[in-house]
């Protein structure tokens, strides 16, 4: 990698030393997967951090959410947002249901719960709404929703680690809440995810389905596939948790400077964060709607300097090749999530990101 390039994001790391004595029982032991020591501490130090009675591990989110829609033996439609990563509408559609796509907000960009009732038809079994870029979904007007209409929720809360609104976690809104724990996440364990969810009975549900529903070496009662969480990125996580607090708070500071320098700018539209939001930072996306640049013309002025700026959400889930030709995969039905993922640019933010190099970035847009 050019050692230049100044990238989205940055994985945050413990010192090296750290991670070393962490795993270093892995060798006296070698016991490397199957929910070992490390997994089940993890687990436990992710309860307490959250704030949540009930969490189960997964290799990667994109699983974690496919094995919670399958735990809740959902069979019909689902109301959730095309302005998301391909793994929201891909898990939902892999397990045999239906996406309902829903506009979204045009200043938070989560879903817009004043057009969910709309979509609700005697085929709809639940609610996917995604938080997006670090904001939660407006959760109190859903769960109205939902109670109204006998609805399951479970939330892609992939970006909000961390976050909670008037002191709750986003752990413990509607049914459920899948996390991602990817490498580019405020909290990563390498690779892996997890799901918090109110009713404990889905906990050896969970387990089934991601250890092949095997209960013991002659007991296989269930069928299920292999999403377990390995040693060693349980390891990493437990790590970097205990620096979790301090890293979002270097994550701030980067933000608020570019807050200082691009919020005035005509044509520059920014995030706006929800009241009673504890923030997490993850993401600094920045629309370009009547600026002098356009989004894409922006991209490229960085790229010519080696800074890598995302296209975070582009295309909509709902235009993908892959479901071309396909009833109810129209990104015109939702024209405020089209115009934000045509126009929204997310610009590098991690712990470590320098002042200089977050100026030199937004001298280039202003310039």
């Amino acid at each position: 990698m050019h050692e230049n390039l100044i990238t989205v994001t940055r994985s945050s790391m413990p010192d090296f030393e750290e991670y070393c004595e962490e795993i270093r029982p892995l060798w006296e032991s070698r016991f490397l997967t199957n929910m070992g020591e490390k997994h089940l501490q993890l687990e436990e130090d992710l309860k307490q951090y959250l704030h949540t009675p009930n969490i189960t591990l997964f290799t990667n989110g994109h699983l974690a959410l496919e094995n919670i829609l399958t735990a809740m033996d959902l069979h019909g439609e689902i109301i959730t947002t095309p302005f998301t990563f391909a793994s929201t509408t891909h898990a939902i559609v892999r397990c045999g249901c239906t996406p309902v796509f829903c506009d979204i907000d045009p200043k938070d960009y989560t879903i817009d719960v004043s057009k969910i009732e709309a979509l609700i038809t005697d085929r709809t079994v639940a609610i996917v709404p995604v938080h997006v870029y670090g904001n939660l979904c407006d959760v109190e007007a859903i769960e109205v929703l939902a109670k109204k209409h006998h609805l399951k929720v479970i939330y892609d809360a992939a970006h909000t680690f961390g976050v909670t609104k008037n002191g709750v976690s986003s752990a413990n809104f509607g049914d459920a809440a899948m996390f991602s724990f990817h490498a580019t996440k405020v909290f990563h364990t390498i690779e892996g995810g997890a799901v918090s969810y109110q009713d404990p009975s889905l906990r050896t549900k969970l387990n089934d389905l991601k250890n092949f529903g095997i209960h013991g070496p002659e007991s296989v009662p269930d069928v299920g596939g292999n999403a377990k969480m390995n040693e060693f990125c349980a390891a990493m996580g437990i790590c970097n948790l205990r620096h979790l607090d301090e890293e979002i708070e270097k994550r701030k500071t980067v933000y608020r400077q570019y807050c200082s320098r691009l919020s005035a700018v005509p044509g520059i539209q920014l995030n706006t964060i929800r009241p009673g939001i504890r923030f997490n930072y993850a993401y600094f996306p920045v629309v370009f709607d009547g600026y002098r640049y356009t989004r894409d013309e922006v991209f490229d002025l960085l790229a010519a300097q080696n800074i890598l700026a995302r296209k975070y959400f582009y295309p909509l889930t709902s235009a993908f090749d892959c479901y071309k030709g396909r009833p109810g995969f129209d990104p015109s039905a939702t024209p405020v999530a089209r115009r934000i993922a045509d126009h929204v640019l997310c610009l590098p933010i991690y712990a470590d990101l320098p002042e200089a190099v977050v100026d030199r970035i937004c001298d280039s847009i202003l310039r």
